[in-house]
């Protein structure tokens, strides 16, 4: 049996992670990180962990067996502020986690990523998350796992224009859309990321759109 860690647990896709990791019969417990406590009264399994996430590379889990990393966590410019706290969040943030990962001995590290993630790219949003996952890269991370959907279907706590604006035209346009570029759902990509995590063996991979919507359909 094994025990998965889930960060960015109040997000689209972290809330998802951590209903289907919890359901799936191949872990014994789901650690969740927030900076608050999110899930009061968990069912047995469910393992709330209240941390500084300025501090995130040093968190304390206490005796905590951790095999599987998922790494959900992001926000919008809008949302964080500026470009320097939104970096801080999906750059800095995420790139302690990858070094908890590694002082955990945890076996794989799933990132939520973006389609067009570059570090040379044209806009500072794919900008970042493309520095990410190069420097992740770097960490030397047992098994490493990068998703890049293009735009995320689902129920958000917070409304990203952007994003509503775009699947609606992806909705009148569908048949025309190439599956590397259509929408994904939560679900979806949550389910793609638990089969990647039960069955994928290489050291690194991508997966775009088409791939998620296929591993998770």
């Amino acid at each position: 049996m094994r025990n998965a860690l889930i960060a960015g647990a109040s997000g689209l896709i972290g809330s998802r992670l951590v209903d289907l990791c919890g359901q799936d019969a191949g872990y014994s417990q789901v650690h969740v990180l927030t900076r608050r406590p999110l899930f009061p009264g968990a069912a047995d399994g469910l393992v709330e962990h209240v941390v500084d996430f300025e501090r995130l590379a040093e968190a304390d889990l206490g005796d905590a067996r951790i095999d599987d990393v998922y790494c959900a966590l992001g926000t919008t410019i809008r949302t964080a502020g500026s470009k320097a706290a939104f970096r801080r969040v999906d750059h800095d943030y995420v790139l302690a986690l990858g070094e908890l990962a590694l002082r955990l001995g945890a076996r794989r590290f799933l990132l939520v990523s973006s389609l067009g993630a570059d570090p040379e790219g044209g806009s500072f949003y794919l900008r970042i998350k493309g520095e990410v996952e190069a420097d992740l890269g770097h960490l030397g991370l047992p098994q490493f796992f990068v998703f890049r959907p293009s735009l995320l279907k689902g129920e958000r706590r917070e409304f990203r224009f952007g994003e509503a604006f775009g699947n609606a035209a992806m909705g009148l346009f569908s048949p025309l859309v190439p599956k590397k570029l259509r929408p994904v759902s939560d679900e979806t990509l949550a389910r793609a990321m638990l089969a990647v995590a039960r069955e994928e063996a290489v050291v690194f991979r991508c997966f775009e759109s088409d791939e998620i919507q296929r591993l998770g359909g």
